[in-house]
This record gives C-alpha cells, structure tokens and sequence, in this order.
C-alpha cells in the first residue's frame, strides 16, 4: 500500500479567499480523494499563513494585534474549505506553539549542519516610522523586468529578490523613501546546496508541471544566493538563539515548514505515525504532491528541499502542481480595487459542486484561464446538468415511473463494462500525473456515450413493445451511473455521495461498482438545478458594483 502525502498551499490569513486562489488549491483535494477511492494511506494537510507582513500591515491598518486578523481569516478559511468539500486531514495554522516548536527545531539542526551563517548585513529602516522593515513593506521597481515589486520578489517575473535590490524604493507605512542600517542576521547557505538540488531537480522534473521546470532550472542556472532566515520582526516565530531576542524566523522559510509541522500534529492529535509519509529511506512507497500557483514555485522547488535536504531523513517532493493564473472577466484579479469573485460570497449563491467542476474542467492547470459569468453559468447548464444530471435523473425517474422504483433485472450491455474499467485506468493514470482537466473530459466523454446508448435504446418505446430490451438499458444505465459516482466523486463529492444514496451503494471505491437488480432508487430528487442565464447580467453588474 502506498503512502500519498499532499501538502496543499498554505493561503495568507489577511483577506478572503478569491475565485483564483481556490483554484490553486483544489487539485489538492481532488487528489486526496482519488487516492483514498483508490485505497492508498493518504496524508493531505495545509493551513492558514499567519505571519507575515501582508496581516501585520493590515492590522496596523485597523489597529488591531495581527492577532485578531488571523483568527478572523483562519476561521472564514476553514468554513469555506468544508463548504467547498476539502477533505483535508488536517488544517491548522502557524501561530500556534506546536507550529513555533516544530520550526524552530527545523531551524537548529540547520544550524547543526552548519548550513545557518550570522551576517551584518545593511537592511531597510523607515526613520519616519522607526523601524526596520520586512521586505513586503518596501516596494519599488524590479531590477529584472522593470514592473513594480515587493521587497522579497516580483510576481511578474518571479525573480527573488531583496528590499536593496528595488529601484526607487518606498516604504508602504508612509510613503517616503528608507535608509539603509546595520543590522545582524542568519542566513541560509544555499550556494553550498547547489549541486544536491540541481542533482534533486534533474531527477524529479520530469513530474513537474512545466513551469515549474522552468523557473527552477533559471534560478539554478543563475546561482542561488545566500538567503536571510531571520528578520527584524515583532510577529512570527522566535529565532531559538541567545541574542537574537525581538527577532523572527523569515515567513519564507517558517511557512514551507508547516507541511511538515502538519503532519506532526495530525499525528500527535490522533495516534498515528506521521514518518510513513516522511522517511526518506528507499522502499517507502511515498509520493508526495504539493499544489499551489506559480507564484510559490521557488519555495516548493528550491527553499523546502533545500530545508529538508539540509535537516537530513526526510522525503522531498515527488511532484509539483504549480497552475497558472485565473483572470476574471478578461483582467486581473485586483483585491485592492475589489475586482473578484470572493468564495464565500460566491458560496450563498451556487452549489460547491458547479464550483469544482468549472475550475478543473476550465481552469488554469497548465496555462492562463479567464472565469467569465457566461462560462460559469454555460458549463453549469450544459455539462453537470444537461449531460451527467440529465443521465442520472431521466434514468432513475423513468425506473420510479415504470418499474416501481426498482432497478430492473436485465443484462448488462456488453460494450460497457469494459469502457467503463478503461475510463478508471486511464482517468487514474492522468490523476496521478497531475492531468486533472484531461481526466475529467474523459469521464464526461463516458458520460455523453451513455446518453447516447439511452436515447438509441429509446426505452420509452421499448418498455410497451420490448420490455426485456427496455430493462437490459435501464440495468445497463444504472450500472454506468454507479461507476459515475466513483469516478466523479473525486472531482463532485457532493453530488456522487446523493447519487450513492439514490441506489444505496457504499462509499467510493476507485473499482467496478455494481447496484443489484431489484435494488429500491431511494430518495430521487434533481441531481442540479437550471440556472437561468439572466443571472450572467446580475452577476457582471454586481462584480462593476462592488468595485471600489
């Protein structure tokens, strides 16, 4: 039996969630899904970012401690995540002591393996506010692309970078432009790492999506730099070193960790051994995923097996699923203008399952992917009810109808079990590759054949003139039907489980399923409802509402 590890981005705990950010996150979950159907052991953990200075700037803003924005975002995440179906085993957070614990241990045996350096260093220091400033609260011009960036990295080139390295740099607090003062920090001694992650990447890339391949093999070819571990910072892990008190382990290297401090703590909380999906000792059947957009290639790629590999013992990532970005409408997400589609919101209107199928089917696993209303609402009528509700629905009611609620005794059509155990090999083998999006044709590619076989076996006629023909398609329907449910749980949990509950079949199995003739259809109801397209002008007016 294989272990699955799958560590799902961890989100900043300072805003909501939007449209493109869970699109990130999802395959995570359809992943974890996938392999428990399949029977592996599966460990699939994330949580909320609470450090960092995009909540420190908001709650100076409000001001409130950092504090009180991490719980209020932390628990409209974990809301949102159940809602949405996210079966993680555990979602935590990194202002919690186990977290602090787990992280610093990390940062001592680091410091063990020599790979952790002190150095005066000349840092940001904002002399209207008296501070040193972390590196998001200094903003400028990237020195790579020339597009305006944040002190530790530009989201439009992804190049890493350092508050020094900015042209024309501000300070985000007021404004003006900082100086630069003397101060002493450790530093990670990456250069030092360079051959055994390049030796890493050479053997892993292959499972990479391709712009993490990319974007790693530029930094290596680049030469990695020696990077700061530690900031002048008043939120944040405590740097476990005699005279380094009222500083903070760096967000980058204290955040990466929390897939590790996760497992920990699932463990601790429920009996079990988290070093089965750890132990980088050969034979152990692990496969670890970690799913997250572009912008955190270089922390999955380069900084967290750089952490791992510095610490010793423990597996690095197989696989990367890094997805690109999701635009709305044609432009880009903006949350300071209010320009998205927020989850939460998007939750009190439309089902979780008509969400999860529009962002696999339609988002951007391997390239730029746009959510228009008219899409959202098109794939929702067209797909998930026209083809797959409409299947489910028209067979079961005309069973209720015409053969008094139970399955009819018939005779499987030949043809189909062996399409349908092809779809679970293949769609399986493209799971686990990462190829969400093409898997997912494949299954609606099965459920358009069977929609085909139905109207060509015209039931309708033959339960009058050929009642034997009429029950072997209805049989035949509903053993479709309930393979449907397992292949597409992964992806529609929600609606399987109902379809599940209609023909009383146990839980999802990545295996044949079959509903026994004379089995009662329980509790039919509308698989999705119509939604009526007029909404898309609702939907584009609100979103030009509520922009600031």
């Amino acid at each position: 039996m294989a272990h699955i590890f799958i560590g799902g981005a961890w989100p900043y705990a300072n805003g909501s969630l939007h449209l493109g950010r869970l699109a990130s996150l999802l395959p995570g979950d359809v992943l974890a899904r996938y392999y428990r159907a399949k029977g592996d052991e599966v460990l699939y953990v994330s949580g909320s970012d609470c450090h960092g200075t995009p909540i420190e700037v908001l709650a100076a803003q409000e001001g409130v401690p950092p504090s009180e924005i991490a719980d209020r975002y932390h628990q409209e995440f974990e809301d949102v995540f159940r809602r949405m179906g996210f079966s993680y085993d555990r979602y935590t957070r990194t202002d919690r002591t186990f977290h602090h614990v787990v992280v610093q241990d990390l940062f001592r045996r680091l410091l063990e393996s020599e790979l952790l350096y002190k150095k005066t260093v000349r840092q940001t220091y904002c002399g209207t506010d008296r501070r040193f400033l972390p590196d998001r609260y200094v903003e400028g011009t990237c020195p790579v692309c020339g597009s305006q960036a944040r002190g530790d990295q530009c989201d439009h080139c992804s190049t890493l970078l350092d508050p020094s390295d900015l042209i024309d740099r501000t300070c985000i607090l007021c404004g003006r432009t900082p100086e630069e003062r003397d101060t002493e920090h450790y530093y990670l001694a990456l250069s030092k790492l360079q051959e055994p992650l390049q030796s890493y990447v050479d053997r892993h890339a292959a499972a990479w999506k391709d712009n993490a391949v990319r974007l790693t093999r530029r930094y290596l070819e680049e030469g990695l730099p020696d990077r700061a571990v530690t900031r002048d910072l008043d939120w944040g892990v405590d740097v476990p070193v005699e005279g380094f008190e009222g500083k903070k382990i760096y967000v980058w290297i204290e955040a990466v960790s929390g897939y590790l401090s996760a497992s920990m703590q699932w463990a601790a909380e429920t009996g079990h051994d988290w070093r089965p999906f750890w132990s980088a000792e050969e034979g152990t059947g692990i496969t670890a995923y970690y799913v997250h957009g572009k912008d955190n290639v270089p922390f999955h790629s380069i900084i967290w097996p750089a952490i791992l590999t510095g610490v010793g013992g423990l597996h690095l990532p197989d696989r990367i699923l890094s997805c690109e970005y999701m635009t709305l409408e044609g432009s880009k997400f903006s949350t300071s203008r209010n320009y998205a589609v927020w989850v939460p919101d998007l939750l009190e209107r439309y089902h979780p399952d008509s969400i999860r199928y529009f962002l696999i089917a339609n988002g951007p696993e391997r390239r730029d992917t746009d959510f228009s209303w008219r899409e959202f609402i098109s794939s929702h009528n067209g797909e998930l009810l026209g083809a797959y509700g409409n299947l489910v629905n028209r067979t079961l009611a005309f069973i209720v109808k015409s053969f008094g609620a139970q399955v009819p005794d018939g005779a499987l059509a030949p043809e189909w079990k062996g399409r349908i155990l092809e779809l679970y090999r293949e769609t399986g083998a493209l799971l686990a590759e990462g190829n969400l999006k093409e898997a997912l044709e494949r299954i609606f590619g099965g459920v358009r054949g069977a929609n085909k076989f139905f109207d060509e076996r015209r039931p309708w006629v033959t339960v009058k003139e050929d009642p034997a023909s009429c029950a072997d398609t209805l049989y035949t329907c509903v053993q479709i039907i309930a393979n449907l449910a397992n292949l597409l749980e992964p992806f529609l949990p929600f609606s399987s489980a109902k379809v599940r509950g209609f023909l009383q079949l146990g839980p999802a199995a990545w295996q044949w399923a079959e509903a026994s003739a004379r089995t009662a259809v329980q509790g039919l109801e509308l698989l999705f409802e119509r939604i009526d397209p007029s909404r898309i002008t609702e939907e584009t007016e609100r979103l030009k509402a509520q922009m600031k």
